[in-house]
């Protein structure tokens, strides 16, 4: 794929499909958890692990389904 040069084509392709995937997962994943702007004013500590833990989880959901599968 690199010397027909369609390698990076195809890997920005599926960049973009990722990030488009997590903008929209992550903020439906938030609201199913609860994880609100007053929880990140009242408990700034649990709202970092519940974003990360989130954020993690809808990694592993776009690889499986863009990278992997």
């Amino acid at each position: 794929m690199i010397l027909s040069e369609k390698l990076y084509p195809h890997l920005l392709e599926i960049d973009r499909a990722a990030r488009e995937r997590m903008d929209a997962m992550l903020p439906w994943m938030m609201e199913a958890a609860g994880v609100t702007e007053e929880l990140k004013a009242r408990d700034p500590m649990r709202w970092v692990g519940l974003m990360n833990t989130l954020k993690a989880q809808a990694e592993e959901i776009v690889f499986q389904e863009l990278i992997y599968g």
